[in-house]
């Protein structure tokens, strides 16, 4: 008996234009396309010109739903998976369908993709050799907080997803526990208002203050801890360590000025002498 194959198909996380060749093909080809949201996927499907069956697959009937796919694939049908926007399973439903579809010997076959978390990342401009993936902080402050301090040692970028309704209070405890760290905030990545705010979580924090309202889809980067300030090392030292965890050289400048007490004209003067 023929089984079908489950396929994880990354969708574009915004412009239309960003699906591969591959991916356009197995959704043509698939038997049935489990959708997060049918109705958003319908979108994706109709510029393309796909059209094939789709069926909801999403958190709130995941579990009741996953032993029908499971049927189906073991009848022979080819399942594609995707979300609303991006790559499968990432901060959305889908490792029970692959769990259990491993258990039953059952070929999961990846289409790789688009994904907020690289794009945002590796546009930030900070270190990108080694990051951890925090999915969406959590909405009570309290348990942010913990989570923040749970990640505050690691010696690598930190990237989260948040929602524009809590971001502000999200960037006052990133703020208040990671502290002068670099941060860049981005927006709507790859749609018409894309954004990237930069500078510490303080600094980023005023500029949406004045802002009057906060709209799109938001994943935010953090850049390494800000060891080199401790004032056994010297200034250029300091300066130097905080550019290489990825902050401007001009705001690591004033990172060392204001927690040494110094004017940034006497760092600046520091560093000259160094060279």
């Amino acid at each position: 008996m023929v089984i079908g194959k489950l396929y994880l198909v990354a969708t574009p996380i915004g412009n239309l234009e960003d699906i591969t060749y591959r991916a356009v093909r197995v959704l043509k080809e698939a038997g049935l396309i489990a959708c997060e949201d049918t109705r958003h996927t319908r979108g994706l499907l109709d510029h393309y010109g796909i059209d094939r069956p789709t069926i909801s697959y999403h958190e709130h009937n995941e579990t009741g739903r996953t032993p029908d796919l499971i049927a189906r694939l073991k009848g022979g049908q080819s399942i594609a998976v995707v979300s609303d926007a991006g790559t499968p399973l990432i901060s959305d439903p889908g490792y029970r369908l692959v769990n259990q579809a491993l258990a039953e010997g059952i070929e999961v076959v990846p289409i790789p993709g688009p994904s907020a978390i690289l794009a945002a990342l590796t546009a930030s401009g900070l270190p990108t050799d080694a990051f951890h993936f925090g999915g969406f902080l959590p909405a009570k402050t309290s348990q942010r907080r913990k989570t923040l301090e749970a990640v505050r040692e690691f010696d690598c970028s930190l990237v989260f997803y948040e929602t524009p309704h809590r971001i502000l209070e999200a960037l006052e405890d990133v703020a208040a526990v990671l502290g002068e760290r670099p941060i860049v905030l981005t927006r709507e990545l790859t749609k018409m208002h894309e954004e990237f705010l930069r500078g510490t979580a303080a600094e980023v924090l005023e500029r949406l203050r004045e802002r009057p309202s906060i709209k799109g889809e938001m994943t935010l980067v953090i850049g390494k801890p800000v060891a080199a300030i401790a004032s056994g090392i010297s200034i250029p030292d300091a300066v130097n360590a905080l550019i290489a965890g990825g902050m401007p050289r001009m705001d690591a400048m004033k990172t060392v000025a204001r927690e040494r007490g110094l004017s940034k004209r006497e760092v600046y003067a520091a560093l000259e002498k160094s060279y």
